[in-house]
Protein backbone atom coordinates (compact mmCIF):
# COMPACT_ATOMS: atom_id res chain seq x y z
CA UNK A 1 0.00 0.00 0.00
CA UNK A 2 2.94 2.35 0.66
CA UNK A 3 3.80 2.74 -3.05
CA UNK A 4 0.15 3.63 -3.75
CA UNK A 5 0.13 6.22 -0.95
CA UNK A 6 3.35 7.78 -2.20
CA UNK A 7 2.02 7.83 -5.75
CA UNK A 8 -1.17 9.55 -4.58
CA UNK A 9 0.87 12.05 -2.59
CA UNK A 10 2.97 12.87 -5.64
CA UNK A 11 0.25 12.98 -8.29
CA UNK A 12 -2.68 14.38 -6.27
CA UNK A 13 -1.54 16.23 -3.16
CA UNK A 14 1.61 17.91 -4.53
CA UNK A 15 -0.24 19.62 -7.42
CA UNK A 16 -2.85 20.85 -4.92
CA UNK A 17 -0.23 22.13 -2.48
CA UNK A 18 1.41 24.42 -5.06
CA UNK A 19 -1.48 26.95 -5.36
CA UNK A 20 -2.21 26.55 -1.62
CA UNK A 21 1.41 27.39 -0.78
CA UNK A 22 1.37 30.27 -3.27
CA UNK A 23 -1.73 31.75 -1.63
CA UNK A 24 -0.20 31.34 1.84
CA UNK A 25 3.06 33.05 0.82
CA UNK A 26 1.34 35.96 -0.92
CA UNK A 27 -0.97 36.46 2.06
CA UNK A 28 1.94 36.31 4.49
CA UNK A 29 4.34 38.64 2.69
CA UNK A 30 2.15 40.77 0.43
CA UNK A 31 -1.05 40.99 2.45
CA UNK A 32 -3.30 39.36 -0.15
CA UNK A 33 -6.88 40.58 0.21
CA UNK A 34 -9.10 37.56 -0.34
CA UNK A 35 -12.44 39.40 -0.26
CA UNK A 36 -12.51 40.18 -4.01
CA UNK A 37 -11.38 36.61 -4.74
CA UNK A 38 -14.12 35.23 -2.48
CA UNK A 39 -16.67 37.30 -4.39
CA UNK A 40 -15.27 35.91 -7.64
CA UNK A 41 -15.44 32.37 -6.24
CA UNK A 42 -18.97 32.72 -4.89
CA UNK A 43 -20.63 34.53 -7.77
CA UNK A 44 -18.66 33.38 -10.83
CA UNK A 45 -16.44 30.32 -10.41
CA UNK A 46 -18.65 28.16 -8.20
CA UNK A 47 -21.80 28.56 -10.35
CA UNK A 48 -19.75 27.91 -13.50
CA UNK A 49 -18.16 24.65 -12.36
CA UNK A 50 -21.39 23.30 -10.87
CA UNK A 51 -23.38 24.20 -13.99
CA UNK A 52 -20.79 22.62 -16.29
CA UNK A 53 -20.44 19.50 -14.15
CA UNK A 54 -24.15 18.91 -13.53
CA UNK A 55 -25.04 19.61 -17.17
CA UNK A 56 -22.59 17.03 -18.48
CA UNK A 57 -22.34 14.67 -15.51
CA UNK A 58 -22.90 10.99 -16.12
CA UNK A 59 -24.89 10.41 -12.95
CA UNK A 60 -28.11 8.49 -12.50
CA UNK A 61 -31.21 9.38 -10.50
CA UNK A 62 -30.27 6.61 -8.08
CA UNK A 63 -26.85 8.21 -7.50
CA UNK A 64 -28.54 11.56 -6.85
CA UNK A 65 -30.82 9.98 -4.23
CA UNK A 66 -27.93 8.10 -2.62
CA UNK A 67 -25.76 11.24 -2.46
CA UNK A 68 -28.47 13.31 -0.78
CA UNK A 69 -29.36 10.46 1.57
CA UNK A 70 -25.72 10.04 2.53
CA UNK A 71 -25.26 13.78 3.15
CA UNK A 72 -28.25 13.92 5.50
CA UNK A 73 -27.59 10.65 7.36
CA UNK A 74 -23.88 11.40 7.82
CA UNK A 75 -24.71 14.87 9.10
CA UNK A 76 -27.18 13.50 11.66
CA UNK A 77 -24.74 10.89 13.02
CA UNK A 78 -21.85 13.36 13.30
CA UNK A 79 -24.12 15.83 15.08
CA UNK A 80 -25.10 13.17 17.64
CA UNK A 81 -21.45 12.22 18.06
CA UNK A 82 -20.37 15.82 18.65
CA UNK A 83 -23.11 16.51 21.19
CA UNK A 84 -22.42 13.26 23.04
CA UNK A 85 -18.68 13.93 23.32
CA UNK A 86 -19.33 17.53 24.34
CA UNK A 87 -21.43 16.27 27.25
CA UNK A 88 -18.67 13.88 28.31
CA UNK A 89 -16.25 16.82 28.27
CA UNK A 90 -18.77 18.98 30.13
CA UNK A 91 -18.32 21.58 27.45
CA UNK A 92 -20.26 24.82 27.53
CA UNK A 93 -22.91 25.78 25.03
CA UNK A 94 -20.51 27.78 22.86
CA UNK A 95 -17.93 24.99 22.88
CA UNK A 96 -20.61 22.45 21.97
CA UNK A 97 -21.67 24.60 19.02
CA UNK A 98 -18.05 24.93 17.91
CA UNK A 99 -17.44 21.18 18.20
CA UNK A 100 -20.57 20.53 16.15
CA UNK A 101 -19.33 22.82 13.35
CA UNK A 102 -15.90 21.14 13.39
CA UNK A 103 -17.46 17.68 13.29
CA UNK A 104 -20.11 18.17 10.64
CA UNK A 105 -18.82 20.58 7.99
CA UNK A 106 -15.98 19.69 5.66
CA UNK A 107 -14.05 21.65 3.06
CA UNK A 108 -15.70 19.75 0.23
CA UNK A 109 -16.02 22.69 -2.16
CA UNK A 110 -12.80 24.67 -2.52
CA UNK A 111 -10.54 21.77 -1.49
CA UNK A 112 -12.67 18.70 -2.11
CA UNK A 113 -13.64 19.32 -5.74
CA UNK A 114 -10.08 19.88 -7.04
CA UNK A 115 -8.92 16.88 -4.99
CA UNK A 116 -11.63 14.61 -6.41
CA UNK A 117 -10.89 15.77 -9.95
CA UNK A 118 -7.20 14.90 -9.60
CA UNK A 119 -7.77 11.66 -7.69
CA UNK A 120 -10.74 10.20 -9.59
CA UNK A 121 -10.93 12.17 -12.84
CA UNK A 122 -14.02 13.61 -14.49
CA UNK A 123 -16.12 10.60 -13.44
CA UNK A 124 -15.33 11.39 -9.80
CA UNK A 125 -16.18 15.07 -10.28
CA UNK A 126 -19.52 14.07 -11.80
CA UNK A 127 -20.32 11.96 -8.75
CA UNK A 128 -19.22 14.75 -6.38
CA UNK A 129 -21.43 17.46 -7.86
CA UNK A 130 -24.72 16.51 -6.18
CA UNK A 131 -23.08 16.05 -2.77
CA UNK A 132 -21.38 19.46 -3.04
CA UNK A 133 -24.65 21.22 -3.89
CA UNK A 134 -26.26 19.44 -0.92
CA UNK A 135 -23.46 20.69 1.33
CA UNK A 136 -23.96 24.28 0.15
CA UNK A 137 -27.62 24.11 1.09
CA UNK A 138 -26.91 22.39 4.42
CA UNK A 139 -24.22 24.86 5.50
CA UNK A 140 -26.49 27.83 4.85
CA UNK A 141 -29.45 26.35 6.73
CA UNK A 142 -28.51 23.64 9.21
CA UNK A 143 -25.06 25.21 9.67
CA UNK A 144 -26.61 28.45 10.90
CA UNK A 145 -28.87 26.45 13.22
CA UNK A 146 -25.91 24.54 14.69
CA UNK A 147 -23.97 27.77 15.27
CA UNK A 148 -26.81 29.70 16.90
CA UNK A 149 -30.08 27.93 17.56
CA UNK A 150 -31.46 30.90 19.48
CA UNK A 151 -30.93 33.22 16.50
CA UNK A 152 -31.96 30.79 13.76
CA UNK A 153 -35.08 31.30 11.69
CA UNK A 154 -36.27 29.09 8.85
CA UNK A 155 -37.01 32.16 6.75
CA UNK A 156 -33.49 33.51 7.25
CA UNK A 157 -31.96 30.14 6.41
CA UNK A 158 -33.94 29.83 3.18
CA UNK A 159 -33.05 33.40 2.25
CA UNK A 160 -29.35 32.61 2.68
CA UNK A 161 -29.67 29.52 0.48
CA UNK A 162 -31.47 31.29 -2.35
CA UNK A 163 -28.96 34.13 -2.33
CA UNK A 164 -26.35 31.67 -3.65
CA UNK A 165 -25.88 31.84 -7.45
CA UNK A 166 -24.59 28.27 -7.38
CA UNK A 167 -28.06 27.04 -6.40
CA UNK A 168 -29.65 28.70 -9.43
CA UNK A 169 -26.87 27.48 -11.73
CA UNK A 170 -27.44 23.95 -10.47
CA UNK A 171 -31.22 24.17 -10.96
CA UNK A 172 -30.73 25.56 -14.47
CA UNK A 173 -28.35 22.74 -15.36
CA UNK A 174 -30.85 20.16 -14.10
CA UNK A 175 -33.62 21.88 -16.08
CA UNK A 176 -31.57 21.63 -19.27
CA UNK A 177 -30.87 17.97 -18.57
CA UNK A 178 -34.50 17.19 -17.91
CA UNK A 179 -35.78 18.91 -21.04
CA UNK A 180 -32.93 17.95 -23.41
CA UNK A 181 -32.42 21.65 -24.19
CA UNK A 182 -28.97 23.13 -24.66
CA UNK A 183 -27.21 26.47 -24.71
CA UNK A 184 -25.43 27.76 -27.83
CA UNK A 185 -22.02 26.13 -28.22
CA UNK A 186 -20.12 29.42 -27.87
CA UNK A 187 -21.86 30.19 -24.58
CA UNK A 188 -21.12 26.69 -23.29
CA UNK A 189 -17.43 27.11 -24.14
CA UNK A 190 -17.34 30.44 -22.33
CA UNK A 191 -18.82 28.94 -19.16
CA UNK A 192 -16.37 26.03 -19.40
CA UNK A 193 -13.46 28.50 -19.58
CA UNK A 194 -14.64 30.10 -16.34
CA UNK A 195 -15.05 26.67 -14.74
CA UNK A 196 -11.45 25.79 -15.65
CA UNK A 197 -10.25 28.66 -13.46
CA UNK A 198 -12.03 27.25 -10.40
CA UNK A 199 -9.34 24.97 -8.97
CA UNK A 200 -6.28 27.26 -9.01
CA UNK A 201 -8.20 30.28 -7.70
CA UNK A 202 -10.00 28.56 -4.84
CA UNK A 203 -6.87 26.70 -3.73
CA UNK A 204 -4.97 30.00 -3.65
CA UNK A 205 -7.77 31.45 -1.51
CA UNK A 206 -7.55 28.43 0.79
CA UNK A 207 -3.82 28.99 1.34
CA UNK A 208 -4.38 32.65 2.16
CA UNK A 209 -7.21 31.83 4.56
CA UNK A 210 -5.13 29.26 6.43
CA UNK A 211 -2.48 31.90 7.14
CA UNK A 212 -5.06 34.38 8.42
CA UNK A 213 -6.96 31.85 10.50
CA UNK A 214 -3.93 30.85 12.60
CA UNK A 215 -4.20 33.40 15.42
CA UNK A 216 -2.38 33.73 18.78
CA UNK A 217 -5.75 33.41 20.54
CA UNK A 218 -5.87 29.74 19.48
CA UNK A 219 -3.34 28.97 22.24
CA UNK A 220 -6.07 29.49 24.82
CA UNK A 221 -8.19 26.66 23.43
CA UNK A 222 -8.60 23.83 26.02
CA UNK A 223 -6.36 20.94 24.86
CA UNK A 224 -8.97 18.24 25.47
CA UNK A 225 -11.50 20.15 23.35
CA UNK A 226 -8.96 20.63 20.56
CA UNK A 227 -7.89 16.98 20.51
CA UNK A 228 -11.54 15.88 20.56
CA UNK A 229 -12.29 18.03 17.52
CA UNK A 230 -9.19 16.76 15.75
CA UNK A 231 -10.06 13.14 16.60
CA UNK A 232 -13.62 13.45 15.31
CA UNK A 233 -12.65 15.05 12.00
CA UNK A 234 -9.63 12.88 11.22
CA UNK A 235 -10.67 9.50 12.66
CA UNK A 236 -14.33 9.24 13.65
CA UNK A 237 -15.69 11.12 10.62
CA UNK A 238 -14.20 8.62 8.12
CA UNK A 239 -15.49 5.71 10.22
CA UNK A 240 -18.95 7.27 10.39
CA UNK A 241 -18.92 7.78 6.63
CA UNK A 242 -18.02 4.12 6.12
CA UNK A 243 -20.93 3.06 8.33
CA UNK A 244 -23.44 5.22 6.45
CA UNK A 245 -22.09 4.10 3.05
CA UNK A 246 -22.42 0.46 4.11
CA UNK A 247 -25.99 0.95 5.39
CA UNK A 248 -27.00 2.65 2.13
CA UNK A 249 -25.29 -0.01 0.01
CA UNK A 250 -23.16 2.49 -1.92
CA UNK A 251 -20.27 1.04 -3.95
CA UNK A 252 -17.82 1.89 -6.73
CA UNK A 253 -16.72 5.39 -7.66
CA UNK A 254 -19.60 7.00 -5.78
CA UNK A 255 -18.44 5.20 -2.60
CA UNK A 256 -14.87 6.48 -2.98
CA UNK A 257 -15.92 10.05 -3.78
CA UNK A 258 -18.44 10.39 -0.92
CA UNK A 259 -16.03 8.77 1.52
CA UNK A 260 -13.22 11.22 0.66
CA UNK A 261 -15.48 14.29 0.65
CA UNK A 262 -16.84 13.31 4.08
CA UNK A 263 -13.26 12.89 5.36
CA UNK A 264 -12.02 16.33 4.29
CA UNK A 265 -10.65 18.83 6.83
CA UNK A 266 -12.89 21.33 8.59
CA UNK A 267 -14.64 23.78 6.26
CA UNK A 268 -13.06 27.24 6.24
CA UNK A 269 -16.46 28.91 6.36
CA UNK A 270 -17.12 27.17 9.70
CA UNK A 271 -15.06 29.87 11.41
CA UNK A 272 -17.23 32.54 9.77
CA UNK A 273 -20.32 31.05 11.42
CA UNK A 274 -18.44 30.50 14.68
CA UNK A 275 -17.28 34.11 14.77
CA UNK A 276 -20.68 35.49 13.80
CA UNK A 277 -22.57 33.56 16.50
CA UNK A 278 -19.90 33.18 19.20
CA UNK A 279 -19.42 29.41 18.77
CA UNK A 280 -15.81 29.21 20.05
CA UNK A 281 -14.18 30.75 16.93
CA UNK A 282 -10.63 30.31 18.28
CA UNK A 283 -11.20 26.58 18.73
CA UNK A 284 -12.79 26.25 15.28
CA UNK A 285 -9.97 28.19 13.56
CA UNK A 286 -7.31 26.07 15.25
CA UNK A 287 -9.03 22.89 14.07
CA UNK A 288 -9.24 24.25 10.52
CA UNK A 289 -5.51 24.91 10.38
CA UNK A 290 -4.40 21.59 11.85
CA UNK A 291 -6.90 19.34 10.05
CA UNK A 292 -5.93 21.00 6.75
CA UNK A 293 -2.22 20.48 7.40
CA UNK A 294 -2.82 16.88 8.51
CA UNK A 295 -4.90 16.23 5.40
CA UNK A 296 -1.86 16.56 3.14
CA UNK A 297 -0.57 13.32 4.71
CA UNK A 298 -3.79 11.62 5.83
CA UNK A 299 -5.86 11.99 2.66
CA UNK A 300 -3.41 10.10 0.40
CA UNK A 301 -3.81 7.13 2.74
CA UNK A 302 -7.62 7.32 2.56
CA UNK A 303 -7.61 7.83 -1.22
CA UNK A 304 -5.31 4.87 -1.75
CA UNK A 305 -7.53 2.65 0.41
CA UNK A 306 -10.78 3.88 -1.18
CA UNK A 307 -9.42 3.41 -4.67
Amino acid sequence: MLPTVLSTLLHVIVPLMIPVAAGALVARFRGLDTKPLLTLYLYVLSPAILFTTLREAEISAADVARSIGFALANLALLRLLAVGLARLLRAGRDETAGLTLVSTFTNSVNYGLPLVLLAFGQAGLDKASVYVVSQMVIVNTVGIYFAARSQFTVRGGLRSVFSLPAVYASLFALLLRGTDLSLPADMTRGIAMVADAYSPVVLTILGAQIVRIGSPESRSVPPRLFWTGLGIRLLLAPLTALLVLALLGIHGTLFAVLFILASMPVAVNAVVLADRFGASPDFVSKCIVWTTLASFVWLPVLISWAS
